[in-house]
C-alpha cells in the first residue's frame, strides 16, 4: 500500500490516542469514535450543518484507522512524524545524496563528517527508510535526498 505524506493531520489526535498505544488500544478507541460519529447512528433531530460536520469527523476517524490500524502504514506514518519533528526542532546542516557519503565496507554503512567533528551514519539496512540523520555528537541534521 502506497503511503502519501500527509503532514496536516495528526491521526493519533483524531483517535484520541498516543503513538505508544497498542494496536488493540488503537482499535478500541477507533471503534468507540466510529460508533459515536457513524452516519447511521445519528439522531433524526440533528441540524443539517451538524450532520455534515459529524460525517466529516467520521471520515477522518476512518482514515486515521486505515493508517494506524495497519502495521506497515503506521510504521511509515510514525517515521514521517519523527522526521517532521526533527526538521522542526533541529537545524538542518545539509541536503546530500547517499552516494556523496563515504561507504564503509566493514561496517556496511555510509558516513559523512559533521562540522563539529562528529559523524552522520546511515547503515545499509536503513537506506530506504531514512531521510533525516542526526549527527552522533551535536544537534545538526542532514537530509538524505533520493
Amino acid at each position: 500500500m502506497a503511503f502519501e505524506r500527509i503532514t496536516q493531520k495528526d491521526w493519533y489526535k483524531i483517535l484520541g490516542a498516543k503513538p505508544s498505544d497498542s494496536l488493540a488500544e488503537l482499535k478500541r478507541k477507533y471503534q468507540k469514535l466510529a460508533l459515536l460519529y457513524h452516519p447511521d447512528k445519528q439522531k433524526a433531530d440533528v441540524p443539517a450543518g451538524e450532520v455534515e460536520e459529524r460525517m466529516q469527523r467520521f471520515i477522518e476517524i476512518d482514515q486515521a484507522w486505515k493508517i494506524l490500524g495497519n502495521e506497515e502504514t503506521k510504521k511509515e506514518y510514525d517515521l514521517q512524524q519523527r522526521e517532521d519533528n526533527l526538521s522542526k526542532e533541529w537545524p538542518l546542516h545539509a541536503q546530500i545524496y547517499l552516494e556523496d557519503m563515504s561507504w564503509n565496507e566493514d561496517e556496511q554503512c555510509y558516513t559523512l563528517s559533521c562540522r563539529c567533528g562528529g559523524n552522520y551514519t546511515v547503515f545499509k539496512s536503513e537506506t530506504k527508510d531514512v531521510s533525516l540523520v542526526c549527527c552522533d555528537t551535536c544537534s545538526l541534521v542532514i537530509e538524505i535526498l533520493q
